[in-house]
């Protein structure tokens, strides 16, 4: 972008940015801008976040002159160390920070203090001056702004002229005669304070319960619109959701949405910015044509009663309507996504007033950061919603009726056709009625802390089988039992473990501890430490699922692993009709690397000979599926296996 030097000279202008001698001007063009009223700043990296008004009491102020060089440093982020020793100290209300005061000759560094409070200890050997009580407007800008008075003044003159600060219960207005500005530094931020002050008190109305100072208007305003965007609250969109014909509706879709990382946008780029983006949706809302009725329930979440239309043409739609709010004014280059929950106009009638109660069950499945989604809700959302909060309700009855029992699956050397194990799978006995298979229930409990009393059934279990098989002198094979990831916070983990197998008397390198490489844990490096030390303990470690994952060769250089087992994704297309070169040749090199990196290597699912012969002219050595056994109660297992 190239610009005129009189372009230049009138933005630096408006900016309040001055020209230095020998340089063109402070004025970088990195494609970064703000806006600041209706003047385009450019500057590097210039960036204003409007954070918050906020009301200082009557205080203290301990200062001391400091020179130009101190002051200087103040702005690299270094205070005078008879300044800095008093940063958080009882009683004090702000960081120290640069003053600008009426009746000081200059501005000086200093830090706030509460008044006559016997258990403060005030600066001795600080100069003080008392601080009247006020309000300020809050804002931050980048630490690489040149700074002084008059920027300031200017600064807050632009503000003012686009925020009057009307909060819920009071009104702010710019001070005319200002008597204190501060200056606070921070993390390559620079926090500027302003004195604003008090035009409209209506919280001392609230606060005092004096309901003769409420109008009619004011009242049904509070009880049904949303302070900051002016549109309706969900406490009258209920109303068209209890009895829409009222209204003339028939029916309607409903959906319920929020903004993606709201908080980066209020945090980043302040309340004013983020208040923005709420007041342009409702105002899209409000436009949008196929929008019956619409409300800010809360935070960054709304609700539209949406016409009937084909469900392609009403995503679509939807789509455009979020395209269109995309766009961060102070920063075009954030890109603003949703994730919203649509309900049908079918599930949305026979919902009634809880229909918002489905929509954001569709909604909490958006995952994707990256992206705005819209998400259908179906009957089967409801269904696993309410089977997962009944089980694990109903989780301990079960544990307590002993309702949950191991089956035992063989594990072959296939170039012997002997017995090498077992891993144990649980079945879930439901009431007695009937077997339920694992996945109506272990994705449920992986979500909670239930997954850890699973894994210990079965640790238990197993280990109590060995204890039998080692008394009566039967031969014992490893058991490889899961070892849920969701587990490895817990500091008492491998205690817990150690103690249920030491409490049978079980050999420890019979336990075969197994992780699921699909499984997400963000801890990677505590994860490692955790395997690492029951590796030491003397237990095995095996790699579950492999080649599911995202991370499969790091994991594999990284993990303290015995057995690597391929998952049955690969296996289902060995010796098939539709086996394909390219699937043989990856399936080929894991096996390789696997043993190069000296593991054992465990194919999972194989179901014919074929199989099992092509795994085996592979190079695989252990086979665990349907072909030799499908899963089987240890009782048969010992029967079968251990004679």
């Amino acid at each position: 972008m190239q610009l005129t030097s009189i372009e230049i000279a009138e933005w630096s202008i408006n900016c309040n940015l001055e020209f230095y001698p020998g340089t063109t001007s402070r004025i970088h063009l990195h494609h970064k801008f703000v806006v600041v009223n209706k003047f385009l700043c450019y500057h590097k990296l210039m960036f204003i976040n409007k954070l918050n008004q906020l009301f200082k009491p009557s205080r203290l102020l301990y200062y001391t002159e400091a020179s130009p060089e101190e002051i200087q440093e103040f702005y690299n982020g270094l205070l005078p160390a008879r300044i800095a020793k008093y940063s958080n100290a009882f009683g004090t209300y702000d960081y120290p920070g640069l003053f600008f005061v009426e009746g000081l000759q200059k501005e000086v560094i200093g830090i706030e203090y509460r008044a006559d409070d016997s258990r403060v200890e005030y600066p001795a050997e600080l100069k003080s001056i008392p601080l009247d009580a006020s309000f300020f407007y809050s804002v931050e800008i980048d630490d690489d702004v040149e700074i002084n008075y008059h920027f300031i003044k200017k600064l807050f003159a632009e503000i003012a002229k686009e925020d009057n600060a009307h909060r819920p219960y009071s009104d702010l207005c710019i001070k005319e005669n200002v008597k204190v500005m501060t200056v606070f530094h921070g993390y390559k931020k620079i926090r500027l304070l302003y004195e604003w002050k008090l035009y409209n008190d209506r919280a001392l109305h609230v606060m005092s319960d004096d309901l003769s100072k409420f109008e009619k208007e004011a009242l049904y305003k509070a009880a049904f619109t949303d302070p900051i965007t002016g549109n309706y609250n969900w406490n009258h969109l209920e109303a068209y959701l209890e009895v829409p014909s009222d209204m003339g509706i028939n029916d309607y879709a409903f959906a319920h949405f929020d903004v993606k990382d709201f908080r980066v946008i209020n945090e980043a780029y302040g309340h004013i910015a983020a208040n923005k983006v709420l007041s342009n949706v409702v105002k899209a809302m409000k436009e949008a044509d196929f929008i019956i009725a619409s409300c800010r329930c809360h935070n960054d979440n709304f609700a539209m009663l949406l016409k009937d239309m084909p469900e392609e043409q009403l995503v679509q739609k939807l789509k455009d309507f979020f395209e269109k709010l995309s766009v961060l004014e102070e920063d075009p280059y954030y890109k603003i996504y949703y994730k919203c929950g649509l309900v049908p106009m079918q599930r949305a009638m026979l919902s009634g007033n809880r229909v918002a109660d489905f929509a954001k069950m569709a909604q909490a499945l958006a995952t994707n950061q990256k992206k705005t989604e819209i998400i259908i809700y179906t009957d089967k959302m409801h269904d696993d919603l309410s089977w997962g909060n009944y089980i694990k309700a109903y989780v301990e009855t079960a544990i307590e009726q002993d309702e949950f029992l191991v089956y035992l699956q063989p594990k072959f050397d296939i170039s012997k056709e002997t017995i090498k194990g077992a891993e144990a799978l649980i079945r879930w006995n439901y009431k007695g009625k009937e077997f339920l298979p694992p996945y109506r229930f272990i994705p449920f409990f992986e979500k909670d802390s239930s997954i850890g009393k699973i894994d210990d059934i079965v640790l238990r279990k197993v280990c109590q089988a060995l204890a039998k098989w080692k008394k009566e002198g039967k031969p014992l094979y490893p058991i490889s039992v899961n070892l849920s990831r969701s587990r490895m916070d817990n500091v008492k983990l491998i205690d817990n473990l150690v103690s249920i197998v030491d409490h049978y008397g079980i050999d420890h390198k019979l336990i075969d501890f197994e992780l699921t490489e699909s499984a997400t844990y963000e801890n990677m490096e505590h994860m490692l430490s955790v395997l690492e030390e029951l590796r030491y303990r003397g237990f095995k470690i095996s790699m579950d699922d492999f080649g599911t994952g995202y991370s499969s060769l790091s994991l594999l250089t990284q993990m303290p692993i015995d057995t690597l087992k391929i998952d049955k994704s690969f296996v289902d297309t060995v010796a098939a009709e539709n086996e394909r070169k390219e699937d043989i040749i990856v399936l080929r090199h894991i096996i390789t690397l696997a043993k190069e990196l000296g593991f054992l290597c465990l194919a999972e699912g194989a179901e014919s000979k074929n199989q099992v012969d092509r795994l085996r002219d592979l190079g695989c050595e252990i086979i665990q599926g349907y072909y030799y056994s499908k899963p089987i109660p240890i009782s048969e297992y010992e029967e079968k296996y251990l004679k």
